[in-house]
């Protein structure tokens, strides 16, 4: 991993410069007539720019390990297994998990957009509003991006152009600064983009929805929830009929076919904003892995260490079960917070709970697990835990599994079943009344905040929730019902620690924001995980409250010899931060 993270320090200063040489023997000639000059003069060749932004967007939810798995693997909701101390994490290494190499990957995907804005004005276009509609959309995946950034790292440096030369003297800015500066692009953005844009294109929905985060992160409260009312009362609408390819299938319910990743873009779905599109009929260049849903939070019931009776394998990776469940690997652990506490309210638990999202027919329980090897001698029957040899192995091999969220079968029938390709949502309407709830919250609106988590609990069938008993614990408790695996946690846990900081709420302050903060503080909570120092692989399960934000990767500050790039407080390094600049020029 540390050679890996060299690399991408070189490929930091190299993905945001064009060409850092004039001499022509430097310039291989085959491929000099790719190059930007030659490529992005024109409409078309800027058209080219766009669908590799869309391209990175859907990365961030398919692949073997796609950003959103750190985003649940470090939270209240789950665990990485592999990296459970999280003092493994440092600015040279993240062992499994691409803590560090995210950063680059995310600059990369900067990059792209910042060729685009560059050039823009070197293309002849039909018309301002033409120019200003490829513009918007530019604008809208830079701020997603740096969105990400400011809340998974904090202050990061901010590029808002094509670099075509040697630059080692990047700084770093202030958070704030930068999503100041984003807020301003995405209103640009929600101006400008079309109300229903062709397939896989940036809507002026998305763009409102992203506004309302970036508002929420501003402390702008009544700007989110101006922006989110535009989304809610858009073209859009929650979904509560049965619709889409299982449809048909009595026995399955609204909530299993709004999960579908064949019903993701379905014309009936009317509460799809904005959705990775990923196909198994398109071209391989322009396809993923697939999702590796069930390969990245199904647990590992098919290894050896599932104990029958005779204390033999009662599980093996073949049969229906293992198309059905896929090879899981446990990289999101589910909390029993998540699996289980989550679902309790008003005297209801898991098993009893009228909600929807925790049917019995959406989820498949410890006890719905059935010995499926036929040299076992309990093969057919349930599968019992008092059989484990250890109950550590209840930690990855047996748990509970959401089936409705990560159930998606390989088109590939010879593929190992890990999670085909399937679109994915990054934005739906659900998502945006939670938002627009929160903002009520934060202004204290809590007949208004429970109005709208209530529009989403109703199409759970879940029991409605009162003004009184709105706070921001149970705001995030169904943000991870209704969006788990959907929505970057990590990022929203780090937004909502930013503000109670700012605001001063809970003995938070941002003067300390590295030891003590509400993300850790609500983690260490619910996630039981570090409670009980659980140990694998010869890691202890181990947290800190700086762990709140994660390291910048230690090869890409001492690359830039010209300037500082700071490190967040608690990983080495940090002792040569400076001020953060609070003004973009």
């Amino acid at each position: 991993m540390k050679s890996l993270i060299q690399i991408f320090a070189v490929l930091f200063v190299l993905i945001l410069t064009q060409s850092s040489c004039n001499k022509d023997w430097l310039k291989p000639e085959p491929l000099s007539f790719y190059s930007p000059e030659n490529v992005y003069t024109d409409k078309a060749g800027l058209e080219s720019l766009v669908i590799t932004m869309r391209k990175d967007l859907k990365n961030e939810c398919t692949g073997t390990m796609p950003n959103l798995v750190m985003e649940f693997a470090a939270s209240d909701l789950a665990a990485p297994w592999s990296q459970l101390d999280f003092y493994n994490l440092t600015p040279n290494t993240d062992q499994y998990y691409r803590f560090l190499a995210m950063f680059t990957v995310m600059y990369s995907s900067i990059k792209n957009t910042n060729v685009l804005i560059s050039r823009v004005d070197d293309v002849e276009w039909a018309s301002e509003a033409e120019k200003n509609a490829i513009l918007a959309e530019a604008y809208w995946h830079r701020s997603y991006w740096y969105y990400r950034l400011v809340n998974s790292y904090g202050d990061v440096p901010f590029i808002q152009e094509e670099i075509q030369g040697a630059k080692l003297d990047f700084q770093t800015h202030s958070r704030w600064t930068i999503l100041e500066k984003i807020q301003s692009d995405v209103e640009f953005a929600a101006e400008w983009l079309p109300v229903t844009p062709k397939a896989g294109g940036i809507s002026k929905g998305a763009a409102n929805h992203l506004l309302t985060k970036i508002y929420l992160a501003n402390m702008q409260f009544d700007k989110a929830i101006e922006s989110a009312t535009k989304v809610i009362n858009g073209p859009y609408s929650l979904i509560t009929q049965r619709f889409g390819i299982d449809a048909a299938k009595g026995y399955r319910n609204v909530i299993w076919d709004l999960h579908r990743a064949k019903n993701f873009s379905n014309a009936q779905n009317t509460e799809s904003i904005l959705n990775a599109i990923d196909r198994f009929e398109a071209p391989p260049a322009a396809r993923s892995a697939g999702l590796y849903t069930m390969r990245m939070y199904n647990c590992q019931w098919f290894q050896p260490q599932v104990l029958d009776s005779q204390g033999k394998p009662g599980m093996v990776a073949s049969g229906p079960m293992y198309d059905s469940l896929g090879r899981g690997n446990a990289n999101v652990r589910l909390t029993g917070f998540y699996q289980y506490d989550i679902w309790s309210y008003k005297g209801d638990t898991w098993r009893t709970t009228p909600d929807l999202r925790r049917s019995d027919i959406n989820w498949v329980d410890i006890h719905e697990l059935k010995y499926n090897n036929p040299a076992s001698v309990d093969f057919g029957k349930p599968l019992k835990i008092s059989n484990l040899a250890a109950q550590v192995d209840t930690f990855k091999h047996v748990y509970a599994m959401p089936h409705y969220i990560m159930y998606n079968p390989q088109d590939d029938p010879k593929a190992v079943p890990m999670g085909g390709n399937g679109d994915w949502y990054i934005f739906r309407l659900a998502d945006t009344y939670l938002l627009r709830a929160e903002a009520y919250y934060w202004k204290n609106q809590l007949a208004l905040a429970a109005d709208d988590l209530n529009k989403v609990r109703q199409r759970a069938k879940a029991l409605p929730v009162s003004a009184s008993e709105v706070t921001i614990d149970f705001l995030m408790n169904e943000r991870g019902r209704e969006l788990f695996a959907e929505e970057p946690r990590h990022s929203e846990l780090v937004r909502v620690s930013y503000i109670l900081a700012k605001s001063g709420i809970g003995g938070y302050s941002l003067t300390n924001f590295s030891e003590k903060n509400f993300f850790f503080d609500r983690v260490t909570k619910y996630n039981t995980t570090y409670a009980k120092k659980i140990q694998l692989l010869g890691n202890t399960a181990n947290m800190a409250p700086f762990h709140v934000l994660w390291p910048i990767p230690s090869a890409i500050i001492t690359a830039n010899t010209q300037a500082v790039i700071n490190q967040n407080v608690g990983y080495d390094g940090a002792n040569k931060n400076i001020a953060p600049l609070t003004k973009i020029e």
